[in-house]
């Protein structure tokens, strides 16, 4: 191998260590086993200082640097009309230019003729404007542009139906379009509805025409083949000048492609062998340009979390421990199997010298508050106070009941601060938090407010964490002096999901419920069947048992949403007169919620509308029906958080999802997993494949920047190899301090630098 490289005119600096390299393993099976280990340790170091070489220079980072930040006006051809809208589009400088990648290709070297297209194919072809007019059609009323093609072999018709007042300015008689789409049939008439088209200006150039051509997203005022343009110069005059950090050992191990071609060939392929991956978003291109903003990320991660490992924390002693002990045996239950694992990972955390950063994952009534209990209490025992945050007054209500409930007689001093307490409780609470009077804190927002002051938080905990942005966590974590941190959620979250977001936080899973709970049956039923999903509720509540009937509640159509549960209410009490019917939505006030919820609660009310509000924090053993209306609005994850207020006493319950109007595909597919299963890393693995992680637990709110080339689900393996990488870099070289490193710890902080403190959060 070396000698390859030597015949390859290597530059002179690698001539030198090559040959050193080359003399190190000369006569290698004759050496002693210590002196065999001696050669390939100086091989290793030979290694590393080629890799430096190889490297970028500083004066190469910041030229990276400049070129990559160039605003897109200094590109050659764009003014600032264009400028404008390009911005529109996102892309303001060289950098979101080059990211901006096609939406799709066009095999533009083999052209059909017209009389060689056929129905039911997708085609491209070249044609001229033989006539363009408006044609109103008499039955229906309806307009629609007509275009008629012809090549000299035939004549084609493309129809525009809607949305083509942007295109019949541009089609004149006799001018020579490309035009791709599937043709169809019309009395045995060729044609061909909406198609891609796109007037060849003057003679076909190399980057319209007779080539793999790249299709961009268009913005209204450019056209494709003006953006194409613009890319082009972008891509040949800037792309280039821009150096890759990823080191070149990685690149080797991985079997990347180098950037520059990777930048070239994902705009402008040259070979059209990867015409399907390049479509696929998968050729060696994009999984070289992937691989890149993957491994930053985990890299980012990776670096934070030997940060907070180093980072001195409490070392909590966490055996003989008597309120922990006396917990424990006051339970009226044994803990599951897995509620046993998770405390002693928790406990294990906990006595390190260093700041425990642990996800706990578990669905709706799997058990968390307790293990989160038991884990404040160890911190309680040790001199130290607690606090828990939750996302709503319900939620936090809901935590402290359970808590007191749990404690029972224990001297443990608690409280709970939300913004209904007032004056001068408030003011008692706030002593009560600053002298260390009060040990365990339960609240909302209300616990990150100026005025509260811990004398030595120890142990926060975060539940539904995806519902609080990153700087409210942050906030809770500044409360203390590096405090061990547990965040849990109910939404489960995929493992390969959980180590993009979480790579800085150790994982745990409760995985098992508690004994005694009833089996749930999830059926849908499409708006004819409504009298039968009525039937079911109306058999269980007749038992003695209650009732959900939740609404869906966007925030666009909020008024219309909050009518439609009202009116939905005020229909259910006409229909059973016999029941008492409640009513319960985020714009009542807290007291008003509470005096309805507590109804519910002691069995006064027997069927409770609401709108999502319910979606977490109330537990009603006798509740077995959960009527979910319009439920295609719903996301998965939401979906089976609503059924998770079911099943919680030992009776039988039912899910019943009554849909409205059509089901796109997705929101069929989506109904049919929650009638299959209720396992929820199921559900959450389907909700990512669906609709991918940007909308999946408040991914934006946690401010990761949006992938550019990377896709999850589809790059998961891509992501796994970059994680490993990325934390085999970190543990060989923990500050990215070596030469040949320094450029990408400048990609790292560049990207990351306002993040880094915060990741160890979520």
């Amino acid at each position: 191998m070396v000698e390859e490289a030597l015949a390859a005119s290597p530059p002179e600096g690698i001539r030198g260590l090559l040959e050193e390299l080359q003399e190190t393993f000369k006569d290698y099976d004759l050496k002693e086993p210590s002196e065999k280990k001696k050669a390939l340790a100086r091989g290793r170091e030979i290694l590393g200082e080629i890799d430096g070489v190889l490297s970028l220079t500083p004066e190469e980072v910041r030229e990276t640097r400049r070129v990559l930040r160039t605003s897109v006006e200094e590109v050659k051809g764009v003014g600032p009309k264009t400028y404008r809208l390009l911005k529109k589009k996102g892309i303001e400088t060289v950098e979101d230019a080059l990211f901006n990648l096609p939406i799709r290709y066009e095999d533009r070297r083999q052209l059909r003729k017209i009389s060689q297209m056929f129905p039911g194919e997708w085609v491209t072809g070249v044609a001229h404007v033989l006539a363009a007019e408006e044609v109103i059609y008499p039955r229906s009323r309806r307009k629609v542009l007509e275009v008629l093609l012809g090549d000299g072999t035939g004549f084609l018709t493309a129809k525009w139906f809607q949305g083509w007042d942007f295109i019949k300015g541009r089609l004149k008689r006799g001018d020579k379009v490309v035009f791709s789409g599937e043709i169809k049939s019309y009395f045995q008439q060729r044609e061909i509805h909406h198609p891609d088209i796109e007037v060849l200006e003057g003679a076909a150039d190399s980057i319209h025409f007779g080539r793999i051509v790249p299709i961009y997203s268009q913005t209204e005022g450019l056209r494709q083949r003006r953006i194409r343009g613009i890319m082009y110069r972008v891509v040949t005059e800037y792309g280039p000048k821009v150096k890759s950090p990823l080191p070149p050992e990685v690149e080797r191990r991985c079997r990347l492609v180098p950037f520059d071609r990777a930048i070239q060939e994902v705009h402008f392929p040259s070979d059209s062998r990867y015409l399907p991956e390049l479509q696929a978003g998968t050729s060696p291109f994009h999984r070289r340009l992937a691989f890149e903003e993957l491994f930053l990320l985990e890299l980012a991660l990776a670096l934070r979390r030997r940060g907070v490992e180093e980072r001195p924390g409490v070392a909590f002693r966490t055996e003989g421990l008597k309120l922990l002990d006396a917990l424990l045996r006051a339970l009226p239950f044994r803990l599951t199997r897995a509620q046993e694992r998770v405390l002693e990972e928790i406990k294990a955390d906990m006595a390190r010298p260093h700041p425990m950063n642990r996800l706990l994952q578990g669905d709706v009534g799997s058990g968390k508050t307790v293990v989160a209990l038991a884990a404040s209490l160890i911190a309680i025992e040790n001199g130290y106070q607690a606090a828990v945050m939750a996302p709503t007054e319900i939620l936090a209500e809901q935590h402290y009941a359970t808590v007191r409930e749990l404690l029972g007689d224990l001297e443990v001093r608690t409280a709970l601060l939300t913004s209904k307490v007032k004056g001068a409780e408030r003011e008692a609470i706030y002593e009560g938090i600053a002298s260390g009077e009060i040990q365990l804190l339960v609240g909302t927002h209300a616990l990150i407010q100026e005025g509260v002051t811990f004398r030595a938080l120890g142990f926060a905990v975060v539940d539904e964490q995806h519902r609080f942005g990153v700087m409210q966590r942050a906030r809770l974590y500044r409360k203390g002096s590096d405090p061990d941190l547990l965040v849990m959620t109910a939404t489960p979250i995929p493992r390969t999901l959980a180590m993009t977001l979480y790579g800085d936080m150790e994982v745990s899973v409760l995985d098992e419920m508690p004994p005694g709970r009833g089996p749930i049956t999830t059926k849908v039923f499409r708006e004819a069947q409504r009298e039968e999903a009525y039937r079911v509720l109306a058999e269980e509540v007749s038992r003695g048992h209650q009732a959900y009937v939740v609404y869906p509640l966007v925030e666009e159509s909020e008024q219309l949403d909050l009518r439609n549960a009202t009116e939905g209410a005020e229909k259910l009490a006409r229909r059973f007169p016999q029941w008492r019917v409640g009513l319960i939505h985020g714009r009542m006030r807290s007291e008003e919620k509470e005096a309805v919820m507590q109804a519910f609660k002691a069995g006064e009310i027997q069927v409770l509308v609401a709108t999502t509000v319910v979606e977490v924090g109330i537990d009603v053993p006798n509740a077995t029906v959960m009527l979910v209306e319009e439920a295609q609005r719903f996301g998965l994850a939401q979906l089976h958080q609503l059924r998770g207020r079911i099943g919680r006493g030992p009776n039988p319950s039912f899910c019943l999802l009554v849909t409205k109007g059509g089901l796109t595909e997705e929101a069929f597919r989506r109904l049919k997993v929650m009638e299959e299963t209720r396992d929820g890393f199921r559900i959450a693995e389907e909700d990512l494949a669906l609709r991918g992680p940007g909308d999946i637990l408040g991914v934006r709110q946690w401010g990761i920047p949006k992938f550019r080339v990377a896709e999850l689900p589809r790059d998961l393996r891509l992501l796994m190899e970059a994680r490993r990488e990325a934390f085999r870099l970190v543990e060989e070289d923990p500050d990215l301090q070596r030469p040949q490193h320094r450029a990408l710890r400048e990609a790292v902080l560049q990207r990351w630098s306002d993040r880094l403190d915060l990741a160890r959060i979520g």
